[in-house]
């Protein structure tokens, strides 16, 4: 997959530190979260958490820093310290239930001083597409399909994010899906967490990030370069129906690699499908979709 602006030659030093977000309830995959963290619900046998881990350590990803709220135990207990060959950081929200991913993230503002790429915990997507996203300012970004919706945006004629914008407007060629990974430098998070500190301590603590982003963009002080992701190997999970159409994609086109213990301490064999049918109800672990 292609960076859709890299000049020839041009690299940068790879982003070694990701951050997931995931301290909401998950409440539209009730009742699958009743009693586990969003990022535990299984697509195909496989959770979307350990995708994820796998994902970073194929790239060599050396640091992950959770931020958990919502069952913060089973994500926990899952990884412990050292996961997929990386060093896990957990920074808990106690007032997840009441508050949106721009609290979240204002949470890591003393944990991360490195380049980083931040990610939500309801994605799934083939790793190979995360290559693109190991240099910073990055934004994943796919073209529009009937079944998105949520935050887009304009790319510009030199080929980085114009505006992002609250809605699909299906005219415009120049739209894009967000698919909610970034990566930031730290000239970017520096002036990003100056904005975070001045909307939590203005007690905007249920909104987006995405505002603060699309703020920075439109008044010059923020620069993306986008990367796409082919629309067919990605999929942002947060119903039931997303859930089946998740199964079917990566049923098509995700290989998962031979199963190994994801929590580097654990004993052999405790992370595998057993685990996995005893963190969620037994009729939704392996679905048979219609």
């Amino acid at each position: 997959m292609k960076n859709l602006s890299a000049p020839p030659g041009f690299e940068e030093k790879q982003v070694r530190t990701a951050l997931l977000l995931a301290a909401g309830t998950g409440s539209r995959l009730a009742p699958l979260t009743d009693r586990t963290a969003k990022c535990r619900v299984l697509v195909n046998e496989i959770s979307i958490l350990e995708r994820l881990v796998d994902t970073l350590r194929l790239h060599n990803f050396k640091r992950l820093v959770i931020v958990v709220g919502h069952q913060a135990d089973s994500i926990r207990d899952f990884l412990g310290t050292r996961a997929g060959g990386m060093k896990i950081t957990y920074i808990t929200s106690p007032v997840y239930k009441t508050t949106n991913n721009i609290y979240s993230l204002w949470l890591a503002r003393q944990e991360i001083e490195e380049p980083f790429l931040l990610i939500e915990s309801d994605l799934v997507f083939n790793s190979e597409m995360l290559k693109g996203m190991l240099q910073p300012d990055r934004i994943a970004v796919s073209k529009l399909q009937p079944w998105m919706n949520g935050t887009t945006v304009t790319i510009n004629r030199h080929r980085k994010i114009k505006a992002f914008h609250k809605d699909i407007r299906k005219t415009d060629a120049r739209q894009y899906k967000t698919v909610n990974i970034y990566s930031l430098s730290m000239q970017t998070w520096e002036s990003v967490r100056k904005r975070l500190d001045h909307c939590i301590s203005n007690n905007r603590v249920n909104g987006y990030y995405e505002t603060i982003f699309a703020d920075m963009v439109t008044e010059g002080c923020l620069s993306f370069t986008p990367v796409l992701f082919d629309a067919d190997r990605w999929y942002e999970i947060d119903t039931i129906a997303d859930l089946r159409a998740a199964t079917l994609m990566c049923s098509h086109h995700h290989r998962p690699a031979a199963r190994r213990p994801i929590h580097e301490g654990a004993q052999p064999g405790r992370i595998g499908p057993s685990s996995y049918h005893q963190a969620v109800p037994a009729h939704y672990s392996n679905p048979r979709w219609a």
